[in-house]
């Protein structure tokens, strides 16, 4: 059913891939200007529409790069607002988006803004943080009005570009050629144990579509301790799970490992936004009987839309946890660390 559905949807590909190709034709031989910046300016995005593991791996740029002034862009997706926004303390999600509202709520060193348009937003940086030394862009590989220093494209390890097909056959945004302006790609989500042969047979199908000497890695997940956000320290057994991301499977099945009972998932869209009625649903589960033990346990990028000043009271009457998520890489961290911080200070060692 899915092959017939697309074969139908395959004339539409053909044409908004056509479209993209000669999209960036356009972009590629300066017919349509971008601008470059004199600091560096990283993008982290991805050929696929859906979630690769993008925030873990900002965080892990913002982590590695503590030493620098460093400001993070995105375009603030579903936010409430529009135009240039720099965080302050009046910051939330609704004016941020819930992934800079994350970054702002988890590294207070770092400038955090939002812009629909990444020039003029990098401009609007660079004026209004003094010593800015590098900017990292989240989501930025399609915005070719920008020309970033350094494109990091990340592929999902269950669900590679090179396996897959442009909009609407496929979740591919353009064509897979697209892979050629990466400076490094990373697999994400890999399993912790992905054997050695695996990982060559990977990468030669990456090879097909990236430049030879764009080195390529993977990284898998690395779940943290349980984090309250209500009354309870420690969760229980028995689970009620909510999430609002693209992909919560790889979470499911960590904690199934870890020995957790999931009784209910609820399972919101990509980006939810969270109400009053959401968490009056879930206060009304847990009155029953099925539910009276259970504890709920949701995602860092979840977390931070529930502590929102007009959900916090309620969410911390509930037995509500997240599970942090940190980038592992399965190997040539140090090649990875060293590739970064060489582009953004050349000479570093």
């Amino acid at each position: 059913m899915v092959k017939y559905l697309q074969m139908l949807l395959w004339p539409f590909s053909l044409l908004y891939g056509g479209v993209m190709q000669v999209r960036n034709a356009l972009y590629d031989k300066a017919i349509l200007s971008s601008e470059r910046f004199a600091l560096p300016v990283i993008a982290v995005g991805n050929l696929t529409v859906g979630g690769t593991g993008k925030t873990p791996h900002v965080e892990y740029l913002l982590r590695l790069l503590h030493n620098y002034k460093v400001a993070t862009l995105s375009r603030g997706y579903k936010r409430k607002t529009s135009g240039f926004i720099l965080a302050g303390a009046q910051a939330t999600a609704d004016s941020l988006g819930d992934e800079p509202f994350q970054y702002y709520r988890d590294f207070p060193g770092v400038a955090v803004a939002v812009s629909e348009g990444r020039v003029p937003g990098v401009q609007k940086l660079q004026a209004l943080v003094p010593g800015l030394e590098v900017v990292v862009l989240d989501d930025a590989l399609q915005h070719r009005p920008i020309r970033p220093s350094f494109n990091l494209l990340l592929t999902d390890y269950n669900r590679p570009f090179y396996q897959d097909y442009v909009l609407p056959a496929g979740l591919l945004r353009e064509p897979r050629s697209g892979a050629a302006r990466a400076n490094a790609i990373i697999v994400s989500k890999c399993p912790v144990l992905l054997p050695l042969l695996r990982q060559q047979e990977i990468v030669a199908c990456i090879r097909k579509y990236c430049r030879p000497e764009t080195p390529i890695f993977f990284s898998a997940f690395r779940y943290g301790g349980p984090v309250a956000l209500g009354p309870q320290t420690v969760p229980s057994g028995q689970l009620i799970l909510l999430t609002g991301i693209a992909n919560p499977q790889p979470l499911k099945v960590y904690l199934l490992k870890q020995g957790y009972k999931i009784l209910q998932h609820l399972a919101y869209p990509d980006h939810h936004t969270y109400t009053m009625q959401d968490l009056q649903k879930l206060k009304t589960m847990l009155q029953t009987d099925k539910y009276k033990n259970a504890s709920v346990l949701t995602t860092r990028k979840d977390a931070v839309k529930l502590a929102g000043a007009d959900l916090q009271e309620l969410t911390q009457a509930l037995p509500v946890f997240y599970i942090p998520i940190e980038v592992a890489f399965l190997d040539n961290k140090e090649k990875f660390d060293k590739l970064i911080l060489q582009h953004v200070r050349p000479g570093v060692k």
